[in-house]
């Protein structure tokens, strides 16, 4: 190999390393229950075969935000895009103990849960007015969108400018309705999904590749 052509192909890997597209930090946000853990553990499971964390059907299970790099999604045509995902806590405007005594938890057990849900809340905020770069926001298909966490979250993600993505999730369920969510926030994309069984999540992938590439 010439003189010449070793030097234009070093010249390429340089010029490569430097325009190198950083990968976005993709925050998992919605309320709890929402499904954020399962997605979490879906795209990571498909793309890497690890996973990011425990489910329950226990509110506020995840209470802290758990991250996982370089997660690379690609499609058949060659197109992908390589995030960070952050798992969220599932945000509301109020976390009571007594939630989690329903579910048979010991009372100090449930003030300490109560107690770490909170501050899990407050760093998922924080993280979304700073670092945050693009956003996965999930909701029940089968519940009212329209509630004041989800329009406050969505505002505070719009004032941003960041990408969002709406997942309507849990449409294996009979009760389930993307229609719903769809006529709540027209202003966004969103996909109907099914976390758990993996129903149309391919749809999805396509749509981070489009909007997080």
């Amino acid at each position: 190999m010439s003189f010449f052509i070793r030097t234009k192909k070093k010249f390429k890997k340089i010029i490569a390393r430097l325009f190198k597209k950083k990968q976005m930090r993709i925050g998992i946000y919605g309320p709890p229950n929402a499904g954020k853990t399962t997605l979490s553990n879906r795209i990571v499971r498909d793309w890497t075969g690890d996973a990011v964390g425990p489910v329950s059907e226990i509110p506020h299970e995840t209470r802290r935000a758990r991250r996982k790099e370089g997660v690379t999604i690609a499609d058949e045509k060659g197109n992908a895009v390589t995030i960070d995902i952050v798992d969220t806590p599932g945000v509301t405007t109020k976390i009571d103990y007594k939630e989690f005594l329903e579910y048979g938890i010991e009372s100090e057990e449930a003030v300490v849960r109560a107690r770490e849900a909170t501050e899990g809340v407050a760093e998922a905020m924080h993280w979304l007015r700073e670092d945050i770069e693009g956003v996965i926001y999930m909701l029940d298909s089968t519940q009212d969108p329209f509630m004041q966490v989800n329009i406050m979250l969505i505002g505070i993600i719009e004032s941003r400018g960041l990408p969002v993505i709406i997942v309507a999730n849990k449409n294996d369920l009979p009760d389930a309705s993307a229609t719903r969510i769809k006529s709540a926030f027209p202003q966004h994309p969103v996909i109907s999904i099914s976390g758990l069984e993996g129903n149309n999540v391919e749809e999805l992938y396509e749509k981070m590749i489009d909007y997080f590439g």
